[in-house]
């Protein structure tokens, strides 16, 4: 290369840097920053009035004796347990059917789509509106069959109420990404298997799901970090319906020390705590994935 071609080159990335000197001072104030920040703020105790105070340890230790905690806790890893395969059998489910030659699948895509886009305010008030005890949607058709109504979002209906409209809610995103793997499979694979008598529910099971390991996996991963992550639907369903608290998962609880009670070292130890989950369950389902997905 001569050497006006090796300025221009320099130039070139000189340039490059300029432009992304801001994206990347966003990423690093706005993303790292914020995570640094929580970090740090786990060791100290601070009411976001009064000049915060090194206590170490302290907030991680009180956690193992906070009923509020391990409630949480208990809420989100039964939230998961339901939430995390309930998405992906139905994701998979939907984008098997829609990836056949159906009339209007176009119009399906959209629709199971549409939640995803929606705002989850205007969702939640809706399914505020279905599970509300006195009016709602679900307790009329009750009471039109000579059924008692039934409080859906009351301590012991809440957890599967809010499992269920974020299901509703994640189906569109699973879909979206299995029909990506389903279009990838070679239908040279489905039209031999045919050829040797294979029907479609041996074709699902035997090509289908082997072939989509890699897709099954990614929105495995996806799901379980959504469903530790799980706040906006929650939040809405149990404050309009006068509770707050009937499914309080780990982000509820930890926004609720942080805003509520102004407990930020202790809501910040939370969030440590809830990362350090997520990271944990997030390498266990690559190692899977190496182990399975060949």
């Amino acid at each position: 290369m001569s050497e006006a071609g090796i300025r221009a080159k320099g130039r070139e990335r000189i340039w490059i840097g300029i432009l992304l000197f801001p994206t990347l001072l966003g990423l690093a104030v706005g993303a790292l920053g914020s995570i640094a920040a929580t970090f740090g703020l786990s060791f100290f105790d601070w009411d976001m009035f009064t000049p915060p105070q090194l206590v170490g340890l302290q907030n991680y230790v009180d956690l193992l004796s906070d009923r509020k905690f391990k409630k949480a806790l208990f809420n989100s890893i039964a939230f998961s347990a339901m939430y995390v395969p309930a998405t992906v059998i139905l994701s998979l489910l939907v984008a098997v059917l829609l990836n056949r030659h159906v009339y209007g699948k176009s119009l399906f895509r959209l629709l199971f789509f549409l939640p995803v886009v929606t705002s989850p305010t205007a969702v939640g008030l809706v399914w505020s509106w279905i599970y509300s005890k006195d009016q709602g949607l679900l307790n009329s058709i009750l009471g039109a069959m000579g059924m008692d109504p039934v409080y859906w979002l009351g301590s012991k209906m809440a957890l599967y109420s809010v499992v269920v409209v974020n299901v509703w809610g994640a189906i569109g995103e699973g879909m979206i990404i299995f029909l990506a793997g389903l279009q990838a499979i070679p239908r040279d694979v489905y039209e031999a298997s045919m050829l040797d008598g294979a029907g479609p529910v041996k074709q699902f099971f035997y090509i289908t799901i082997p072939l989509l390991i890699p897709s099954i996996f990614f929105q495995t991963i996806l799901s379980t970090i959504n469903a530790f992550q799980a706040f906006d639907y929650i939040y809405i369903l149990t404050k309009t319906a006068g509770g707050g608290s009937t499914v309080p998962t780990l982000v509820f609880n930890l926004y609720r020390e942080g805003f509520n009670f102004f407990r930020m070292g202790n809501a910040s130890a939370q969030a440590v705590v809830l990362a350090a989950m997520i990271m944990v369950l997030t390498l266990i389902y690559s190692h899977l994935q190496k182990k399975w997905g060949q």
